[in-house]
């Protein structure tokens, strides 16, 4: 009751705000216009404070939270949750309904101040931020909150509203909303998801399923199937000594691709890489039309960073949805901060020019060597292949494996055909990449779970699944007969001692053997005499 009671509140306060907005109510008018200016006298003097405000609203933008939104319903697809992921695309699609029409209906024009800092195009109430950010997160935090151990859920609760109230306040400060359109936007979405909540809780009871308080989340029994890893015991088996092995394999691939650059760039005079860097470059630029411009416009743009980290994204959450582990999204996630940061480093230090032909992107930060587009490409189809060929026998495990070359194929064209790239540049990628994903798919061993799963069905040379444990042994013990230190069972112990089977200490021998010794008389008597078990 006190739940329904706090959703009437929340949708009676936000009739009765619009009601004020509509008849421009001068109380709220002029308090709305003074926040406006004094936010805008305090923030437009300051251009790093507007680059944060405008960071952090995105956290509240329609991207953001439809890309939340769509993860969580495919993860919860794939954890063959239906009725949580049908929650969470009514709620987000309701939301998305409400905004526009809302600000349509009202019409109440965006605040203008003296110093502009951001622009938003629209009307103005209620703030669509304030009503996607609350009904999303919030949305989202009902649905994964069983997954969250309880001694944490207070903080989830917490962080949740910091974003939702950050979000809100950096529309006022950026001077895009009044404060009565945030607080119209929170109140309605709270309403909102109040609605949503309600209808799932009495879709359960119609069910015969019991209704649980709101702080245990929409589906506690759910819990242990909406966890991030519930297969996953650590992370990593040893990861002091990861991390070591991770910092000096770095080095090691830093100081071949410095030594390599340096040679391509400055020593290789008079040798075929210096002709191919010198010829390729202008029969490009030789060639170029529209058409083929514009295609190798969007080819390069397949391999910068908003590209490459828009398919990290999508594909690591999914991943550890479908795996359920984080080590295959450990992978990917060093394997693009490994490779960015040998980029940036070798091409601070090789600062080799870029060819001699007109430059289509104009100016860049960086230097020519290495590709940063095709490394980044690299490495990132490279890594999702591994993953996929390690974990799945189906079909479209290929598509993978044809993403990982056609992919950097085409960057690697399109970056050399725009004059940006020589081709030992392409060549430099090639051995960053390599070389990175080598080390890394070594030390991190992302599929070592699927490999330790395909020992254990199968058996050393095809035993089958009693031979699975350390050196043959069966992990759980279930054979007697081989249950022992290195498969050995309780017949053979280990050294000096007893035979557990038959409690005498004078037939334990050396190394676990029987001093009866098969092929003789004694042997045929004490399996007459001495009851084996199993």
């Amino acid at each position: 009751m006190a739940g329904l009671l706090a959703v009437a509140g929340c949708g009676v306060a936000f009739g009765v705000l619009l009601t004020l907005v509509r008849l421009r109510w001068d109380p709220l008018y002029h308090a709305d216009h003074s926040a406006a200016a004094w936010f805008n006298g305090l923030v437009a003097p300051h251009h790093a404070l507007v680059t944060v405000l405008k960071a952090a609203t995105d956290l509240g933008g329609r991207p953001m939270l439809v890309w939340l939104v769509s993860i969580g319903m495919v993860g919860l697809l794939i954890r063959r949750q239906p009725r949580l992921a049908a929650y969470l695309v009514i709620t987000g699609v309701g939301g998305l309904i409400l905004d526009p029409s809302l600000k349509a209906a009202v019409g109440r024009l965006r605040p203008v101040v003296e110093s502009p800092v951001a622009h938003a195009p629209g009307n103005s109430f209620p703030s669509g931020h304030s009503l996607g950010s609350f009904v999303a997160y919030g949305a989202l935090l009902l649905v994964f909150l069983p997954a969250i151990r309880s001694r944490w859920r207070g903080a989830a609760v917490a962080l949740a509203a910091a974003v939702i109230v950050l979000v809100g306040l950096t529309r006022v400060a950026l001077g895009v909303h009044f404060v009565s359109d945030v607080l119209a936007g929170w109140l309605l979405g709270a309403a909102w998801l109040g609605v949503t909540a309600y209808a799932f809780r009495l879709m359960r009871r119609e069910r015969g399923r019991p209704v649980p308080p709101l702080r245990e989340g929409l589906e506690p029994e759910a819990g242990s199937e909406i966890k991030p890893a519930p297969d996953e015991e650590r992370l990593l088996e040893h990861p002091r000594s990861a991390v070591a092995e991770l910092v000096v394999g770095w080095v090691l691939v830093f100081g071949a691709l410095y030594g390599f650059g340096m040679l391509v760039s400055y020593h290789a005079q008079g040798t075929f890489l210096a002709t191919l860097d010198d010829v390729v470059p202008r029969w490009f630029a030789d060639r170029r039309t529209g058409p083929l411009t514009d295609l190798s416009w969007w080819w390069s743009k397949a391999g910068d960073t908003h590209a490459v980290l828009l398919v990290c994204l999508v594909f690591c959450p999914i991943a550890l949805a479908a795996w359920r582990r984080w080590r295959p999204v450990l992978f990917v996630v060093l394997a693009m901060f490994g490779e960015l940061g040998l980029f940036l480093a070798s091409a601070r230090v090789v600062q080799r020019p870029r060819p001699p032909v007109e430059h289509l992107d104009g100016p860049l930060p960086t230097s020519s060597f290495p590709s940063g587009h095709i490394a980044a490409t690299i490495c990132l189809y490279a890594a999702m292949a591994l993953l996929v060929l390690g974990r799945t026998g189906r079909w479209w495990r290929w598509i993978f494996v044809a993403l990982a070359v056609i992919m950097p194929i085409g960057v690697a064209t399109s970056r050399m055909y725009r004059g940006m790239h020589h081709p030992t540049d392409f060549m430099g990628a090639i051995l960053l990449a390599a070389l990175w994903i080598t080390a890394l798919y070594w030390i991190v061993r992302p599929n070592a779970d699927s490999d330790r799963a395909g020992r254990e069905s199968a058996g050393p040379d095809g035993a089958g699944p009693d031979r699975t444990g350390v050196d043959g042994a069966d992990p759980d013990g279930a054979d007697p007969d081989r249950a022992g230190v290195d498969g050995a069972g309780p017949d053979r112990a280990g050294v000096d001692r007893a035979d557990p089977d038959r409690g005498d200490p004078d037939r334990a021998g050396v190394g676990g053997a029987d001093p009866v010794q098969a092929g003789t008389p004694e042997a045929g008597r004490a399996t007459e005499t001495v009851p084996r078990c199993g």
